[in-house]
Parts: structure tokens; C-alpha cells; sequence
């Protein structure tokens, strides 16, 4: 319930969402506003309500459910109990940070390292402009994972195309924040090396990490925690704690009974994690049952030397604590410690190997002994084990020769989980993110073992599929190659390549989509597929032309004519194999997909008709995903000839099998790809209301909802032409700020929808606006699509609003079969119609040959046929048939001609006309003097 807390409406909005356990960039794809704004909601309702992190504001949603900084947000744990003393440590450690960037505070376990470092942190958050943030490392044990962690604590998800760590650099590239990066020891070498990329690129950032090691590393300036102070006199921050915590569990001690708390303090060599444990023995055994405990042999240190000095007394404490507990508490205690992640009752029942009733009253005496921690979420009662403790358990399950066992029941229940989340409930990402350390930590203890490959290669596939369902596209690749890499069978490596080359098209990874693909076909080759290595190798010829715009090193063509000549050889009488060489072909032999390497002009009628064969081809295996990629290729093809209709056609005809599929990484790269070709293609076509919905459904595609630019950047265009000003202001906001955060990567997909972008700030006469997004398309870098395609369309339509007919007509002064191209694919119609008008407006000498070869050209398309009507009126002063082209844009929902239609009009109709575009938010037309 969220309830007497004052929070806004959108902020009501955005807990519903984080509730649903959906990222910052999924919140403000869903909302419409900028990550940086979800992520200013989030730090505001984590300080309103009080919680210590996502998760915890999540269980604060309302029923049913289911990272740009804000200023001094201190997005830290809100610790349970208060802190005690310390006042020295404190300020020392306060004025360290502030005169060094990276500091490690280092520490025994039980020091009170974390404490510590969190009130410090709180008090100095004042000082960071963009907030303080924490990570708790303890569930991580892959290095890999550490950039995911953090990202997690700043509230990014996944961005296809980079990795976490280059989220989490971009993230706080710019921002003046402390990070904390808490309990660090089991993966030191891995923050050594974040931290150096880190505080090398953002040089306002300063990271506090905790651990019981030092990081190694030159720019570390480390800062040793001491145990809590101790005096003679029994005025100590040890005793002070030991009384505080006394009187916590409603036993207040008596100032006179100071000596001998100090005395046991003393005995605890002031550990924070060992009083505490003492204070909360207190009142079962009073001071003197206490002492009495801790003088006797079986309580103190029996390891010998596999531990340090330093971890004498909370090793102390702990084993008398231990000691103190049943038998069946600590057989529990000991094996519900190979859980990483918060546990249930029925899932340590399943672990221990014992009944859930009973279970259930051992976990409850353990916390009541403060070893664990109860906490009660929506799925019920959860229990965690501090870090300490848990592994002062695994070393007991060791010790008792349990560790195997207890860790194959774990792996046995993650299997099961894993294989239970299978089915996509509304409530699956909690679920999933529940056990989702614990599926990690299962993994890479399994993975070691030689006698449970075989489970730990299903886990890894488990893994890689589910990471997918939850948009970790990174992660999911490197589960489905280590899935590839676990398996025994040749056949099973071949296979968990593919989906790894699939998963990272998803993540326009071109490369990667190469290199698995080859991979693949080695190990078909190994297994004995031959047909199966044809396809891979054949589908790696493809990748390298028809994505070639998301390699960094493209492989040269002879390179790939020699793949496609290898898998001619293996392909037999195989269909599928035939099939993937025939696409092989088309994309590199003809270009069909217009490749980066491919030759500057195509052989038209060879393109389609090898793309027609690899279409026949791809029928007849009845594989829906061979034969989108076929269409794909015709698409192309049919572009090439300029046949905009039929390009039409096959694309809407693609999406037609593609969207009945189930979720897959390679049925969702062929989605992806396909939404996008089809809102191209009907914008070329005229349908626009066809476009735009297109263009929706892939704006709003969840695996998309990271990397915004990618996600809006059709629908931009879309709604430009459209002249849908309010959607495009507020798309643009998202498209910025997630290319921002992504780095501000130069990809050619993007440039058409800044363009158009600038051209409505044009329009609009907002010239910092317009000046602003020109910089950016500089930084995108100019194309030949730019000067002769989309670039020539959109400046024609300002230049045409600003009354600039003659300027408008050299910018398509080329005739469209000298720039084929760059305007046969959506812009061949409307570069023609534009033209012509321009011609009419500018009173061009050949305007009338220029409108009767246009009629020709533009039949059937509603937008391009009312634009050249318009300006066949015009040229002939048939007002009856300019006002008749209103109601055709009317139509097709070109709300933006329709009103420049009516001020071209003149008289009553130009005033209504001008009130229409300044209701759209357009500046004034300004209008020319066109020949009668």
C-alpha cells in the first residue's frame, strides 16, 4: 500500500511500473519521457518511502504489479538499526573521499565495513550534484557480472549492441556521483579493471569500494577500517553498541555493568559483527553466560591456519553462536548458505533435504538468533543470510562434507526453477529476478565439475534463454556460447551457436553474428551435418552483406565468396542448405541488399530474379524465418527496379508469418528487422497510416526499450511527413537521450530521423532547435542517402514552406535515374512529387512535362498523387481542384499538407489553412507568386 505519502501522479505512475519490474528505459518508453526523468522519479520515491532500493519500492507498488541522477539523491540501503559512534573514522574517511577519486575501505569480515561506508556516504552526498549510488557486489561471482550489478543499482537495463560496461561509463560519463561498491573481496581482479575504464572516462565520478582485499591497482588510496574503539574506562563506541543493541531486544543494561561489558568487548576485540551477535544473546544468557561462552575452548578459533588473524574474532563469534544452536539448526544454517539470493521456506526445504514444516521452524529460530535476516515480499516470507555468515556456513558444509551434496540439491532446484519460468506469466520478471543469482552461482560451481556438465550446459541454456525473455541480451549471448561450449555433442554445439549469433543480430553485433555463424559450421562439420555446416556458412555470407552496417570489421569480399563457394560444395540435395546458398547469392553476387561493399550500381532484372529463386527455395523447407530473410532480399531487389508498390507487398507480406511466431532471438532479429522495412516501405508507397502504425509496434517492441534511437527512429520519420509535431517533439526526446547514453553512435539507420527532426524545427522556425539536431546529424556523418534520398526530401519541404521554390528545385535538380539508388527505396515518389511542385512554384520552363511524367510516375500512391494534383492546380489556377487535394492528405493523414493546401488557396480558405498549422505548431507558410 502506498498510502499518507505525498507523491505525484506521474510518480504513482512510474512505482506502477518499477513495480512490474521494468528498466528506467522501459518506464520512459512507456511513459514517453526521458530516461533521465524516470530516473529523477525513482531517486524521489526511494527517499519518500523510505526503501533502500528498486527492489524494495517495487513490493511498495499498488495491485496488481505484475539512471540520470537526481541532485544529492543518496540512493543508499536504509539500514535497520542505528549507528553507533565511530566519530573519528567517520570524518577521516569523509574528508578521504572528497580529496580522492577511487578509495577502498578494507577490513575483516565483521568490521563494519558496510555501516560505515553508508553513514559516510549519506553525509557527504550533499557534495555530489548528481546523488550517491550503491551496488551490493555479494551475489556476483563472475567478473562479467560486475558491470551488470551496477548497472542494476542505477537502474539501466541492457542496451543491444553494448555491453554493461559501456552503459554504466556512458550513464556517468557526465555526472558529479559517488558510487559505492560494496563487499568487492570475491571479485577484486574484475572491479580493478571497471573501475580504471570507469574512472578514466568520467572524471567527476568517485567510486568507495568495501573489501577485504586491497584492489592492487595504483590510483587506489586505501583507508583500514579498525575494530570499534576500547577503553579502560568502559566509555568505548564497542560498549556503546553492545548496550544499544541490548536494550534493542528489551534488555537495557545498567551504566554500573559497563567494566563488564567492556570486558566481553575486549574478548570480541571490538569486531562489529561479534557484538552485535553477543548483545543479542544477552538476554538468553546475561553477561555472565556470555563470558562464560567465550572463554570456553569450543567457542574460539578451531581453523588453525586457514584463517588469517584477522578474522579470529568474528570467526569466534560466530562459532559460538554456532555452537549454541541444535544440531538440526545448524545442519540447516549450514546448507541454505549456498543460496546467494533471498530463499523461502519451500526452497530450502528442497536444498536441505527435508520437510517444509520443519524447515520453516528452523529458518524462524535462525533469525531469531539474528543469523538470518526475515523479510516478507509479495511471494511470501524470504530469508537471507548475511554475507559473513553465509560463508561461514559453506566452510561448515565443507567441514562436514555436505558441500557437494548441498550444492547438487541447489543446482537440482535451480534446474527446476529455471525450467519453470519457461512459461511468460504477468509476474515472471519478479519471479525471474528472484532466483536469477542463485541460477549464476549454481552455473559457475556446476560449469567446473566434469561429472555435471551435462547439467551445468542445460543450466547455461536455461540461462541464455530466459536473460532473452528478460531483454539481457549481452548476457544471453555468453550463456547460449558457454551453453555451446559445455555440450558433448557436437550437433547441441552447433546448435546453442546459432542462437548465440542470433541473439547477438538482436544486438547488431555484426561481427559476433559472423564469428558464431562460422563457429557453428564447425562443429556441424565435426558432427557429420555437412548440410547443417552449408546452411551456417552460407548464413555467414549473408550476414556479412545484409547487416553490413553493424560490423566494426567487415570481412573482405573474397573472404565471403569463398564461404558461399564451400557451402555450394556442402549443400547437396539439402533444402535448407540450397536455400541459404541461393540468399548467399542474391545478397552477394547482385547486392540485393545494398550492401556497404557492394558495387555502386545492380544488374536489376538478375537482383530479382535470384531473389525470386531464394524465396522459391525457402517455401518449400517450410522454415517461416529462411523465407522472411528471402523476402527480405526480394524486398531489396524490388526497390532496386523501383517497383515501390510491389516492395510494399512483400514486406507487409513478411511481417504477415513473422508476428504469429513464438519469442525467439532469431525470430525477434527477423521482427525487428521487418517492422522496420515495412514502415519504410509503406511510407514510400503513400501509406502513411500504415507506416505509422508499423512504426509504432516497433517503437513500443520491448527488446527495443533500451536503445530508444534505435526503437523511434522510423516512427520520427513518419510522423514528420505526417506533420505530427507533438509526437515528433516527444519522440525526439527519447531518441536523444537514449543516443546519448548510448555513446552517440554513427549509425546510417539514424540519420533520416534527424533529419527529419531538423526539418520540423525548421517548420516551426525554431532555429536553436533546428541548429541543435544539425549537430547531431553532423556527427552522424553525411551519406549519399543524405544528399540525393531523405536529405533532398525534407530540405525540399522547408525550403518549399519558407517560400523558396527556386532553392527547393536545385535541391533536386537531378533527375531521379541519375541518383536511382539513393531515392527508389522510400523516396522515389516523393522526391519526384516534390520536384514537380517546386518546378510549378519556381515557374520552371518545363513544369508541364515535368507534372504529366509525375502523374505517371506516382499512380497509386495517395500522398505523391495529391502532391502533384496540387501542383497541377496550381499551374492551371483550378482552385475547384487545389481544395479537392485537401481532402486526399486529409486521408492519408498528411495533416500538415492538407493546411499548407488551404493557405496556397488563398482568401477565407488560406486563413483557415493558417490556423490549422499553427493549431499543428507550424510557423507561417510564406508564400510565393506561381504562374496562372
Amino acid at each position: 500500500m502506498v498510502t499518507e505519502v505525498d507523491i505525484s501522479p506521474r510518480e504513482a505512475e512510474v512505482l506502477r511500473l518499477v513495480g512490474a519490474h521494468l528498466s528506467n528505459a522501459e518506464i520512459a518508453a512507456r511513459l514517453v519521457i526521458s530516461v533521465r526523468t524516470v530516473e529523477s522519479h525513482v531517486s524521489s520515491l526511494l527517499r519518500k518511502l523510505g526503501v533502500p532500493d528498486r527492489r524494495a519500492l517495487a513490493q511498495r507498488a499498488p495491485e496488481p504489479a505484475g539512471a540520470a541522477l537526481s541532485r544529492s539523491a543518496a540512493v543508499l540501503p536504509a539500514p535497520l538499526t542505528s549507528f553507533v559512534g565511530r566519530v573519528g573514522e567517520r570524518a577521516e574517511l569523509a574528508e578521504m573521499i572528497k580529496a580522492h577519486r577511487q578509495l577502498t575501505a578494507v577490513g575483516p569480515g565483521g568490521v563494519g565495513k558496510t555501516r560505515l561506508a553508508l553513514e559516510v556516504a549519506a553525509e557527504v552526498a550533499g557534495e555530489y550534484f548528481d546523488g550517491v549510488w550503491f551496488a551490493d557486489l555479494v551475489p556476483v561471482t563472475d567478473p562479467g557480472m560486475i558491470a551488470t550489478a551496477v548497472a542494476g543499482a542505477l537502474g539501466l537495463g541492457e542496451q543491444p549492441g553494448r555491453d554493461m560496461t559501456d552503459s554504466v561509463v556512458a550513464a556517468l560519463a557526465d555526472r558529479h556521483a559517488l558510487l559505492v561498491l560494496d563487499n568487492c573481496e570475491q571479485v577484486v581482479n574484475g572491479v580493478a579493471l571497471l573501475l580504471e575504464r570507469l574512472l578514466a572516462t568520467c572524471p567527476r565520478v568517485t567510486v568507495l569500494v568495501t573489501s577485504r582485499a586491497r584492489l592492487m591497482v595504483p590510483f587506489e588510496r586505501v583507508y583500514e577500517v579498525p575494530p570499534l574503539s576500547l577503553s579502560g574506562d568502559g566509555e568505548s563506541d564497542a560498549v556503546a553498541l553492545f548496550m544499544e543493541r541490548a536494550a534493542a531486544v528489551g534488555r537495557p543494561l545498567d551504566p554500573p555493568l559497563r567494566d563488564q561489558i567492556a570486558a566481553i568487548c575486549e574478548r570480541l576485540e571490538g569486531m562489529a559483527l561479534a557484538i552485535e551477535l553477543a548483545a543479542a544473546r544477552y538476554p538468553a544468557l546475561g553477561l555472565d553466560g556470555i563470558t562464560a561462552a567465550l572463554s570456553h575452548p569450543l567457542r574460539m578459533l578451531t581453523g588453525g591456519s586457514r584463517a588469517d588473524q584477522r578474522h579470529r574474532s568474528v570467526r569466534a563469534a560466530l562459532d559460538w553462536s554456532h555452537a549454541l544452536l541444535e544440531p538440526a539448526d545448524r545442519a540447516l544454517l549450514r546448507r541454505v548458505s549456498v543460496f546467494v539470493a533471498p530463499f523461502t521456506a519451500a526452497a530450502a526445504a528442497e536444498v536441505a533435504g527435508s520437510e517444509e514444516g520443519l524447515v520453516a521452524d528452523g529458518l524462524a529460530r535462525l533469525a531469531e538468533q539474528s543469523l538470518l535476516v526475515v523479510t516478507a515480499s509479495p511471494g511470501g516470507t524470504e530469508y537471507r543470510a548475511l554475507e559473513t555468515i553465509r560463508q561461514y556456513g559453506t566452510e561448515r558444509l565443507a567441514e562436514a562434507g555436505e558441500l557437494v551434496d548441498a550444492r547438487s540439491r541447489h543446482l537440482r532446484w535451480c534446474l527446476a526453477k529455471a525450467a519453470g519460468l519457461a512459461v511468460v506469466r504477468a509476474d515472471w520478471r519478479a519471479r525471474f529476478d528472484l532466483v536469477a543469482d542463485d541460477l549464476r552461482a549454481a552455473l559457475a560451481w556446476a560449469a567446473d565439475r566434469p561429472e555435471l556438465r551435462t547439467d551445468a550446459r542445460d543450466l547455461a541454456q536455461h540461462l541464455a534463454e530466459l536473460t532473452f525473455t528478460r531483454h539481457l541480451t549481452g548476457e544471453s549471448q555468453r550463456r547460449y556460447e558457454q551453453a555451446a561450449a559445455l555440450a558433448t555433442d557436437p550437433a547441441a554445439d552447433a546448435s546453442m551457436l546459432r542462437q548465440a549469433a542470433a541473439v547477438a543480430g538482436c544486438r547488431t553485433i555484426g561481427d559476433d553474428m559472423y564469428r558464431l555463424r562460422r563457429a557453428a559450421a564447425e562443429a556441424a562439420r565435426s558432427s557429420g551435418d555437412g548440410a547443417g555446416a552449408a546452411a551456417d556458412l552460407a548464413t555467414a555470407a549473408i550476414i556479412a552483406f545484409r547487416f553490413s552496417t553493424t560490423f566494426v570489421r567487415l570481412p573482405p569480399r573474397e573472404e565471403v565468396l569463398a564461404l558461399m563457394t564451400e557451402a555450394r560444395e556442402l549443400a547437396g540435395d539439402d533444402p535448407a542448405a540450397q536455400a541459404a546458398v541461393a540468399l548467399a547469392e542474391a545478397a552477394v553476387l547482385t547486392d540485393a541488399f545494398g550492401a556497404a561493399q557492394g558495387p555502386p550500381g545492380n544488374a536489376v532484372p538478375e537482383t530479382i530474379a535470384r531473389a525470386e529463386h531464394a524465396v522459391e527455395l525457402a517455401r518449400r523447407t517450410g522454415d517461416p524465418l529462411a523465407e522472411s530473410a528471402a523476402l527480405d532480399a526480394l524486398t531489396g531487389a524490388q526497390s532496386w527496379a523501383g517497383d515501390t508498390f510491389a516492395t510494399a507487398a512483400t514486406a507487409r507480406r513478411r511481417i504477415t508469418f513473422l508476428s504469429s511466431l513464438p519469442i525467439s532471438p532469431a525470430g525477434t532479429h527477423e521482427l525487428i528487422d521487418a517492422l522496420g522495412m515495412v514502415t519504410e516501405a509503406c511510407l514510400g508507397a503513400g501509406d502513411v497510416s500504415g507506416a505509422r502504425r508499423w512504426a509504432r509496434r516497433l517503437a513500443d517492441h520491448p527488446s527495443l526499450a533500451e536503445v530508444g534511437h534505435r526503437a523511434t527512429c522510423r516512427l520520427l520519420m513518419v510522423d514528420a511527413l505526417a506533420g505530427n509535431v507533438d509526437e515528433v517533439l516527444t519522440g525526439s526526446v527519447r531518441f536523444l537521450d537514449a543516443w546519448r547514453r548510448a555513446d552517440r553512435p554513427a549509425r546510417s539507420l539514424l540519420r533520416p530521423a534527424v533529419a527529419a527532426v531538423a526539418m520540423i524545427h525548421g517548420l516551426r522556425d525554431d532555429h536553436d532547435a533546428r541548429r541543435e539536431w544539425q549537430q547531431v546529424l553532423d556527427q552522424l556523418g553525411t551519406s549519399t542517402g543524405h544528399t540525393y534520398g531523405y536529405g533532398a526530401v525534407f530540405d525540399a519541404i522547408l525550403l518549399l514552406h519558407r517560400g523558396q521554390a527556386p532553392e527547393a528545385l536545385e535541391r533536386l535538380t537531378l533527375e531521379p535515374r541519375q541518383v536511382w539508388k539513393w531515392v527508389t527505396w522510400i523516396w522515389h515518389h516523393w522526391y519526384v512529387a516534390l520536384r514537380t511542385e517546386a518546378a510549378v512554384l519556381a515557374g520552371s520552363p518545363d513544369a508541364r512535362d515535368r507534372l504529366a511524367k509525375a502523374r505517371t510516375i506516382v499512380v497509386g500512391n495517395p500522398v505523391a498523387t495529391a502532391l502533384v494534383e496540387r501542383a497541377g492546380a496550381l499551374l492551371g489556377g483550378d482552385q475547384e481542384a487545389l481544395l479537392a487535394t485537401t481532402d486526399a492528405f486529409d486521408a492519408a493523414g498528411c495533416r500538415y499538407q492538407s493546411a499548407r493546401t488551404m493557405v496556397l488557396a488563398g482568401g477565407d480558405h488560406a486563413e483557415r489553412g493558417a490556423a490549422a498549422l499553427a493549431d499543428l505548431g507550424f510557423a507561417p507558410i510564406a508564400l510565393v507568386r506561381h504562374p496562372r
